[in-house]
């Protein structure tokens, strides 16, 4: 956890429009988001240098293009043979996205829906898309 935010090193609160909050390093790169009142959600740049970060589930091959395009997860791509919900997660709780037979992760969402209420009925979102590879907190990691 030191490694992510020092002790002795000053962290940086941004609020931005939408009621979005960063939290940045000293070198100005985005850690962390919120939206509203939620609860935080590491960046995927975070993810990827830290991938033990966070809980994570995984879609399935047919569900990766609408992932990386900012869909939102269904119910479908996180029940079929290649997709696995192996944590219990709440509605509310921040979930790091795997993608079936990828390495890394390529979106951090809010779970909508608990894994057994997922299988029990298959339809319906299942994890909000909140960051997803090569979108705007992709493409600007720092702020200066």
């Amino acid at each position: 956890m030191d490694d992510i935010l020092p002790k002795k090193s000053p962290m940086v609160l941004a609020k931005c429009q939408n009621h979005v909050s960063l939290l940045l390093s000293p070198t100005g790169e985005i850690l962390f988001f919120q939206m509203r009142d939620s609860a935080w959600f590491p960046t995927l740049r975070l993810v990827h240098k830290f991938p033990t970060l966070g809980a994570t589930w995984q879609v399935d091959k047919g569900a990766i293009k609408f992932v990386l395009s900012g869909a939102n997860v269904f119910c479908g791509g996180l029940v079929s043979a290649g997709a696995r919900m192996d944590v219990d997660l709440r509605p509310g709780q921040p979930v790091i996205l795997m993608a079936e037979g990828k390495e890394h992760a390529c979106a951090v969402g809010m779970v909508k829906m608990a894994p057994d209420d997922a299988r029990a009925n298959p339809k319906g979102v299942a994890v909000e898309n909140l960051h997803f590879l090569n979108d705007g907190l992709w493409i600007s990691p720092v702020v200066r």
